[in-house]
């Protein structure tokens, strides 16, 4: 009998809390949630040197955050630290770390917490693109978007979420993609590399959430393509539904998600539809779909990043 009335009471706990989370989610979405302040916190970026990685730092540095700016071309990371400067950063940091080589990572995070201190923000933003069909990929290839992707993660979150817990406190962002979430031809390797981002902050966000280690918060970003030159070429069928993306409302939206604490971003809007019809649409329906977005042709005039002279 009282084992029949633990249950009922977990039951109703669970229902009550339930129902407290959903309002609290509709509240959220009528009003905006409030900014956590950033100032002092030491936020890292990794491929800080251009596109999305420069463009972040410069939003921090306006926010009033301590800025360690990791890229493994020094030269372009040099200019993003002066360009933070610029923006109002009055302590910002550059190093050069190849993100790809664990070893590389681990020194040069060791260098950080001496010199700087303990990373509370840490931004996994570096990415690498072949843009070749899988079986026209080197090995070579495939095997360095998996480490940059995916790989320096593993070694970033080893390297800091310590002092997190230590602490219980910080904030693990994801940059992961649209084709984390969807495959796309002509990106077998990309999509792989960023799934397994994906999966892996979702995983350790769940980890951390069970250890109740509720000051550790966790966004994870799938966008569509960002004007960023990394998917120079390409195209979109739909521009309506699936734009690509400017970089600059791209950064002020993942911002806004970092400071109100969002779990998931996707960009644009239309992601969340698609996600929702993936999951009980058949599977011709959703090729059918998915031929009128053009995604099958997306990557037909890829070029990649403009190689500078």
């Amino acid at each position: 009998m009282s084992s029949n009335l633990e249950s009922a009471k977990n039951m109703f706990v669970f229902l009550g809390k339930s129902l407290f989370s959903i309002l609290e989610a509709l509240l959220f979405q009528l009003i905006s949630k409030p900014k956590k302040n950033v100032a002092g916190e030491i936020v890292l970026i990794t491929g800080a040197g251009s596109g999305l990685g420069r463009l972040l730092a410069l939003q921090f540095a306006r926010l009033g955050a301590v800025l360690v700016l990791w890229d493994v071309n020094k030269e372009a990371n040099e200019e993003s630290l002066q360009a933070a400067r610029d923006a109002g950063a009055t302590r910002a940091h550059a190093y050069t770390c190849d993100c790809s080589q664990r070893e590389e990572v681990y020194r040069v995070a060791d260098q950080v917490k001496k010199e700087v201190g303990d990373v509370s923000i840490l931004i996994n933003n570096a990415g690498i693109v072949t843009g070749k069909k899988f079986l026209d990929c080197p090995d070579d290839l495939m095997e360095k978007s998996l480490d940059v992707n995916f790989k320096a993660h593993l070694w970033t979150y080893k390297a800091f979420l310590p002092a997190m817990v230590a602490n219980n406190h910080g904030h693990l962002v994801c940059i992961s993609s649209s084709a984390g979430l969807v495959g796309v031809n002509g990106l077998a390797d990309y999509c792989a590399s960023k799934f397994a981002a994906f999966g892996f902050a979702e995983s350790v966000f769940l980890e951390t959430s069970a250890q109740k280690q509720n000051g550790i918060k966790t966004t994870i970003v799938c966008p569509f393509f960002i004007k960023t030159g990394m998917f120079e070429g390409c195209a979109t069928a739909c521009p309506t539904l699936l734009p690509i993306l400017e970089p600059e409302y791209a950064v002020r939206k993942i911002v806004e998600a970092i400071l109100q604490e969002k779990l998931y971003l996707y960009m644009p809007k239309f992601l969340y539809f698609i996600m929702f019809l993936k999951s009980f649409l058949p599977v011709k329906t959703g090729m059918l779909i998915a031929d009128y977005l053009g995604v099958f042709h997306v990557m037909d005039g890829f070029t990649g990043p403009k190689k500078k002279a």
